[in-house]
């Protein structure tokens, strides 16, 4: 007869989810400094996996399309007609950018072709890079609207970040070399974030930085007033130059970026190896502490 004083067993529990499987934990405030960490650790791993050294930043407007993907119902504008300009420019700059840094020797991929990895420009220059038969980097970010990612980023540098701070990091740790083509407020944040960061010291390389298209950039931003009423210095202005071609540009990225060349070494005569380099698990042995599922 049970003892009407004591309450009945409560029923067996269910295992706990490990923390790293809980999604009530990692999408809360609480694990937010472990989503940041694995917006570095995880494009980290992959970098190295893909053996990548460096990259050639690209940044410009997603609005501005090929004229192939202009809607036909619209006519055609000196406008639609100068931004499909801009696409052409920018594809042939990082197919040029792209079959040089192929023969570059060394054991990982030189100055990688990089975009927001979404429409427009970015777009551009992630097909240029396809053009050469090069690897291509898209760093993505979520947003209320849907970005998706353009068909010819790799598949295996294809990111999407939740953090525009840690997406922005990425963009400017693995650069030698920056082509702001015209955009709006994006592009001149992205622009500005390298530049500030440039005339602070606060990056331990020198980078090249080239604003494409001239009469855009000198209708949109006027940098002498900026001199002029004291705002920045003269010697600010040598952060960055001005091209209008394609082929301009690319001489002053190649006249940049020689410095980080690497002079020929008989270990690294050879193309860089097609498979991924090894994670540390296959070359320190197999795990020894494997996570039981």
């Amino acid at each position: 007869m049970s003892d009407p004083l004591t309450p009945p067993l409560p029923e067996d529990l269910p295992r706990a989810p490990l923390a790293y499987e809980n999604p009530a934990f990692l999408d809360s405030p609480d694990g937010r400094p472990l989503r940041i960490l694995a917006e570095y650790q995880e494009p980290l791993a992959r970098f190295r996996r893909e053996r990548i050294e460096d990259t050639v930043v690209f940044f410009g407007s997603a609005r501005f399309r090929s004229r192939e993907d202009h809607d036909a119902a619209q006519p055609e504008t000196p406008e639609s007609l100068e931004a499909s300009g801009f696409y052409d420019s920018a594809r042939i700059l990082a197919r040029m950018v792209s079959e040089w840094a192929m023969h570059l020797p060394g054991p990982r991929h030189r100055f990688v072709v990089t975009s927001g990895g979404g429409p427009g420009l970015m777009e551009a220059a992630n097909r240029g890079a396809w053009d050469a038969g090069a690897k291509s980097i898209g760093l993505n970010i979520k947003l209320p609207f849907e970005q998706q990612p353009n068909r010819f980023v790799t598949p295996a540098l294809n990111f999407e970040f939740h953090y525009f701070f840690m997406r922005k990091y990425w963009f400017a740790y693995l650069a030698k070399a920056l082509v702001v083509f015209p955009g709006g407020f994006g592009t001149l944040d992205e622009m500005f974030e390298v530049l500030t960061l440039t005339q602070t010291h606060k990056m331990a390389k020198k980078i090249t930085v080239v604003l494409y298209g001239s009469a855009y950039w000198k209708s949109v931003l006027n940098f002498d007033v900026l001199v002029a009423k004291g705002a920045v210095s003269e010697k600010d202005l040598g952060l960055f130059q001005f091209a209008d071609t394609p082929e301009h540009a690319f001489d002053l990225l190649q006249s940049g970026l020689q410095e980080y060349c690497h002079p020929p070494s008989p270990l690294h005569e050879s193309p860089v190896p097609d498979v991924p380099a090894p994670t540390a698990q296959e070359l320190l042995g197999p795990d020894i502490t494997p996570t039981l599922r």
